[in-house]
């Protein structure tokens, strides 16, 4: 760039800004002026006093009088007069600005001295802090200030007043905020925690709890959700959760603080004292199922559950609640001599009226598990188990339960607490006697398989003998229809029989008499048969007999018969043959029926005879050809 130019431009910032400079010194130098800008405060420093006190009272630092040193007044933005560089310094100082969602914690550099046993400086008029002179003049003292400063700008003389930024109090939802006081009266004698006090605005007017006679140290009241502008130089503030009271529990309240009540437990009632709500000792009002801003260093509440409470006494199973978590299975020893182990479960009930007293006799509910139903049921178990074998035991296992309901029931009625049920589970004998109770039990079983085995063969043997009945009857059935069938039969033999015999009598009075006699034979061997085997012998007999007699008496008749025949014959044969060649005839009739060859066929006559006798030859032959004939026809017949 050229030179000439840079010195045009340096000329033309230059002067003017000379020209303001000098005008400054002039108007400071000569006038005294200052001017204090729009966003600043001017701190003055007094170097001397021409007239008047010269210097500050012993321990002040801050001038309120014209003293030499620092002004307690400022300048505020604008222009004075008069105030020459050789007598004043004034510095230049933006304003105080406390951000939104902080405070502005003040220290006093300046003022009377605290009071003995104080930490914090009282609130004066001083329009908070910015008026510096009214704060000593109205005896602020020097140190932390219970005052703070609220968000917003602020005029505030640094070389009296620090200011230190600090965040708001928050307290969460479903949370509360204990609070602690550094300041106060102390607690009186045998108190922990200070009494409410009205009229501060929930700790956030210092001023006003002190006026009121607060306390310092734990407050019994306490804070809920919210943003609050608390000094913590005053109060520590810790959030817990709200308690929390679950559907089916009661929460009985133990309180630590507040005035000895009258005991509301009555005369008979001797293991503590229950008191109205606000007093000191265990509450007769449990507080119901919700949320509630309960300050537990002051106020302890024990959880009571009103519905039906199951504790198991079982290594391996406990409940939700884990008050049965330290309880294990019952062993104990039969009258026998021999060890074994049971589960138990007891399900009690504690009314909500009872459970102020419940936790008046032993605290919590733990102590009352412990310290009650433990050694109550384990001892009654072992006290019952000793009295009985375990065979024994375990069948009775139904009224050793009763037993154990009813004499529980009893014990826990003494303690405020209602025993609804007690339950025996799994029942573990030692494992000798088991395998013995197994056996046993295996030969009972194998008795009555056998027993059943035997009754079915039993009802086999019936089911034989019934269809060995069925099937007998069936042939007697049969034997039945057989005999009347053979009746019919021998009816109709009878029948058949009459009319062969009149037949055969009509063709013959022999042949007509024997076929009666054989049918009436038949005809009573068919009736035998109808009854009986034994009847039908009889019958067959009587009609043998019967044709024996009839065919006799026919076979006497035809012989008879024949004889006559015969003789007739016979006589007549003889008349016409002569005595001595019938003789002949029938000798050699008798010769050839028997078959008997007294000589060769081709021989007629012997050597010794009359060999001229042709006749007698012819005769021979003759005669034995009738022989043959007539055997012939013998045979034919």
């Amino acid at each position: 760039m050229d030179s000439s130019l840079l010195i045009k431009w340096g000329l033309i910032i230059g002067i003017p800004l000379l020209i303001f400079i000098m005008y400054r010194l002039i108007l400071r130098v000569f006038f005294g002026v200052i001017i204090v800008p729009e966003d600043r405060i001017g701190l003055v420093t007094k170097k001397f006093v021409l007239v008047g006190r010269q210097s500050l009272p012993e321990g002040r630092i801050i001038a309120t009088e014209g003293e030499a040193g620092f002004q307690a007044q400022t300048l505020a933005p604008g222009v004075y007069f008069g105030k020459w560089f050789w007598q004043y310094d004034v510095t230049f100082q933006p304003f105080t600005v406390i951000p939104t969602g902080k405070i502005g914690l003040v220290l006093a550099r300046d003022g009377a001295e605290l009071e003995t046993g104080s930490i914090l400086a009282r609130k004066v008029a001083c329009d908070s802090f910015q008026d510096a002179e009214a704060f000593l003049k109205n005896g602020g003292r020097k140190g932390r200030q219970t005052a703070i400063i609220a968000p917003g700008s602020y005029r505030i003389n640094t070389f009296l007043f620090e200011i230190e930024v600090a965040d708001m109090i928050s307290i969460p939802d479903n949370t509360v905020g204990i609070v602690t006081t550094l300041e106060g009266k102390p607690l009186e004698e045998g108190q922990i925690a200070g009494k409410i006090i009205g009229g501060h605005n929930k700790f956030q007017d210092v001023d006003s709890f002190l006026n009121n006679g607060g306390y310092k140290g734990l407050q019994e009241q306490v804070i809920l959700a919210g943003s609050y502008f608390l000094n913590p130089w005053f109060v520590k503030v810790e959030s817990v959760k709200m308690t929390e009271i679950p559907i089916g529990y009661v929460g009985v309240v133990i309180s630590f603080v507040g005035t000895e009540g009258e005991d509301l437990s009555g005369v008979e009632f001797k293991h503590g004292n229950i008191v109205a709500r606000g007093n000191k000792g265990v509450w007769s009002e449990p507080l119901g199922p919700g949320k509630y801003p309960i300050n537990p260093y002051i106020l302890k509440v024990e959880y009571v559950p009103t519905t039906n409470l199951v504790l198991n006494w079982a290594s391996a199973r406990s409940e939700a609640h884990q008050l049965d978590k330290n309880l294990s299975t019952i062993t104990v020893r039969s009258k026998d001599g021999f060890p074994f182990n049971l589960d138990v479960a007891q399900i009690i009930h504690i009314p909500n009226t009872e459970a102020p007293k419940v936790i008046a006799r032993f605290g919590n509910m733990v102590n009352l598990v412990s310290q009650v139903l433990e050694p109550t049921i384990g001892n009654y178990f072992r006290n019952s188990a000793q009295d009985s074998d375990v065979i024994s035991f375990l069948g009775a296992r139904k009224e050793r339960q009763q037993s154990a309901k009813e004499h529980i029931g009893r014990v826990l009625e003494q303690y405020n607490v209602h025993g609804v049920d007690t339950l025996i589970g799994d029942i573990v004998p030692p494992e000798s006697l088991m395998k013995t109770l197994t056996d046993r039990k295996l030969a009972e079983e194998q008795k009555v398989t056998y027993e059943t085995q035997m009754k079915a063969q039993e009802t086999r043997q019936s089911l034989e003998k019934e269809t060995a009945i069925a099937e007998i009857q069936k042939d007697i059935v049969k034997a039945d229809q057989g005999v009347l069938i053979a009746e019919r039969i021998a009816d109709a033999s009878v029948k058949k029989a009459t009319g062969d015999a009149n037949s055969v009598r009509l063709q013959a009075n022999a042949e007509a008499d024997r076929l009666k006699l054989l049918a009436s034979g038949e005809a009573e061997k068919t009736r035998l048969l109808a009854k009986a085997e034994s009847e039908k012998i009889e019958w067959i007999a009587k009609a043998d007999a019967e044709k024996i007699s009839l065919t006799g008496n026919a076979e006497a008749e035809k012989i008879l018969a024949i004889g006559k025949s015969s003789a007739e014959s016979y006589k007549l044969a003889v008349e016409a043959m002569g005595g001595d060649n019938f003789t002949q005839l029938k000798v050699m009739e008798a010769i050839g029926q028997q078959h008997i060859k007294i000589m060769p066929d081709i021989l007629i006559g012997g050597n010794g005879g009359d060999a001229g006798n042709p006749i007698s030859g012819l005769l021979g032959l003759q005669l034995l050809e009738q022989l043959r004939k007539k055997a012939d026809d013998d045979k034919l017949n």
